[in-house]
């Protein structure tokens, strides 16, 4: 009877002090590391949501380049370049552009742009840079309205980002002969600039065409 009610009695004392930080400190290493999951969670789905826009935005622009003619000097290798045209590490532009397929002249080939992408309002809107045939920098905006009305409007000066605005820059470049002779590799690489990402978001992708190699 005596080492029963001892026994009851302990139990009937409650935790002791030390028994208590032990349990927060448990608590606390638990809660720390389902935030820090939570965080990286979070990470990797915005990354995700970045890369796929960067994939649409790369497949776009090859779109874009191959409704280009064959000898359009806008996806052939100017005469003055050699074997390659563009650049995935800077922005290029030539002027003056001959090609050997052609005698005409096209003022300005640029082989980067800027993509200003925003869902704000509820509309669905995208701003690309561009030259027009004098050289002037231009910007091009598409937008869709909620009910699914489609417009476009142009602008000399840049759009205002809003809070939710995401900036692509792509870069593009043409090698000639590549893979095979009378075959041009064009390779678009889209990066995001704005928001700084929390790691590298960018996406490569290439095409290849056949070009035009003398004047017809």
């Amino acid at each position: 009877m005596s080492q029963s009610h001892t026994t009851r009695a302990r139990r009937e004392q409650g935790f002791s002090l030390l028994e208590t930080v032990i349990a927060l400190f448990v608590l606390a290493v638990g809660l720390t590391a389902l935030a820090a999951l939570m965080s990286r969670m979070h990470v990797g789905s915005t990354s995700a949501r970045y890369m796929s826009m960067a994939a649409f935005l790369a497949s776009e622009k090859l779109e874009d380049l191959s409704r280009y003619q064959t000898c359009d000097p806008n996806i052939v290798v100017p005469t003055s370049a050699g074997t390659t045209a563009g650049s995935l590490t800077a922005d290029i532009t030539a002027v003056n552009v001959t090609t050997p397929c052609t005698s005409a002249i096209s003022l300005v080939v640029s082989y980067s742009d800027q993509v200003w992408l925003s869902a704000g309002n509820g509309n669905i809107s995208e701003t690309t840079s561009s030259f027009d045939g004098s050289g002037h920098l231009q910007y091009t905006t598409y937008q869709q309205t909620p009910q699914g009305v489609p417009n476009s409007s142009t602008s000399t000066t840049a759009p205002t980002p809003s809070s939710d605005t995401l900036v692509f820059s792509r870069r593009w470049m043409i090698e000639k002969d590549t893979p095979v002779v009378g075959v041009n590799r064009i390779t678009v690489l889209v990066t995001l600039v704005d928001p700084a990402p929390i790691q590298n978001v960018s996406f490569q992708m290439s095409m290849v065409r056949q070009y035009q190699s003398t004047l017809q």
